[in-house]
């Protein structure tokens, strides 16, 4: 990717968070042989893109997750960031007496320390299982939940899917196209499905295609009893109540795709009012936090007007990276502009949908560009190391 640099021996990128945007600061890090420390609460980088996919086919769990410290050896540190000390320049870990932080010091409160030169916060978001996976675990304890999962979905008959964004919509689709014999209902609170950035006609495309495959449509409303059911496992005969319809839907398996939040528990005490009400982290036009010449805030929690996407998170990561480069050398810095929405969404292995720089892209073109695999082997290739078959 990069030639090496030759860099100070004080300089040491330390990266928060090991999702989308994480690996890839750590992979242009490690091509210009630049120190760095990634921490992540996992031992394995989860492609959530692909937990739907990992949701109902057995086995292919096994391709979402991949090893840190396979990829970084020692760059990697399993663990809880649970404070940032701006004044020392270090990242505070928890307490855990099974956490390897040899590259730290012990804090007053008894956790780890570890020093950064440079720091890029790239802690996501958080949502409800399968979509999202932010847990302490090991990658075989991960795989093992969506195997769980898988064998829920063999079980049921009526898949009730809540929430009818990206997500949602994905879902209800390789649930519909992997078991087109079971009832699968999607139940979302708007009237159009998925993101508001995409344009009408590739929102119109894939309800078309979510009614194609026979998946029971209930725009415009909400479920008010989502937080007595139980979720992920098969109950016969759970009830989930509507807000403006009288009527009752009854299904047996519910999958919740709703409630993305920024994590923040990290940062929230460190920077105050560069917090935004969401959460995420203030940037300016080079991402660096504001007031913080040598802290960046990358993919989910950079307070940035677009939306939240892996690929979004790619394109931070480089500028981030590309900006600590270009301080050490004392070159200008790269800024960082929005620009029209790309998005491709996999409706099952067979079909998808989508845009790129705001034009629509067909069924087909998707198909064979996400659909078949969701981006697996990609990651895999980018982090050096070969996907299981």
């Amino acid at each position: 990717m990069g030639s090496k640099l030759s860099v100070d021996e004080s300089v040491q990128v330390v990266i928060i968070g090991g999702g989308f945007a994480g690996i890839a600061a750590a992979n242009q890090l490690k091509s210009y042989g630049i120190p760095f420390i990634l921490v992540d609460i996992k031992d394995a980088f989860h492609h959530n893109v692909a937990a739907l996919r990992a949701s109902v086919e057995s086995g292919f769990a096994r391709k979402t997750f991949i090893s840190y410290v396979d990829s970084y050896q020692d760059s990697f540190k399993q663990g809880r960031v649970v404070g940032i000390n701006l004044q020392k320049q270090t990242i505070v870990l928890e307490n855990n007496e099974d956490c390897d932080c040899d590259k730290g010091t012990s804090s007053a409160s008894g956790g780890k320390e570890i020093h950064f030169s440079h720091l890029i916060i790239a802690t996501g978001s958080d949502g409800l299982f399968p979509g999202k996976l932010n847990k302490e675990t090991t990658k075989e304890r991960a795989i093992q939940l969506y195997e769980d999962l898988v064998k829920q979905v063999q079980k049921a008959k009526h898949v009730v899917v809540v929430g009818g964004g990206s997500a949602g919509v994905e879902m209800a689709a390789e649930v519909k196209t992997d078991y087109p014999e079971k009832e699968v209902t999607l139940i979302h609170s708007k009237i159009v499905l998925a993101d508001a950035e995409l344009q009408p006609c590739v929102r119109q495309a894939i309800k078309d295609i979510l009614l194609e495959k026979g998946v029971n449509l209930v725009l415009g409303q909400r479920v008010t009893n989502l937080d007595e059911l139980t979720l992920n496992v098969v109950q016969e005969n759970m009830e989930l109540r509507l807000d403006k319809d009288t009527e009752v839907i009854t299904g047996d398996l519910i999958l919740c795709c709703i409630g993305l939040k920024i994590n923040s528990s990290c940062y929230m005490d460190a920077f105050g009012d560069k917090v935004a009400s969401n959460g995420a982290l203030k940037v300016n036009d080079h991402l660096q936090v504001e007031g913080y010449n040598n802290i960046y805030a990358v993919g989910d929690c950079a307070d940035l007007n677009e939306p939240k996407m892996a690929y979004n998170a790619g394109l931070h990561a480089k500028i981030a990276v590309t900006n600590i480069i270009h301080s050490l050398m004392d070159k200008p810095l790269k800024t960082y502009k929005t620009g029209p929405v790309s998005m491709l969404l996999s409706m099952g292995r067979n079909d998808g949908v989508g845009q790129i720089n705001g034009f629509y892209l067909g069924r087909f073109f998707v198909t064979i560009a996400k659909s078949r695999d969701v981006f697996v082997s990609k990651s895999w290739n980018e982090m050096g190391q070969k996907m299981p078959k």
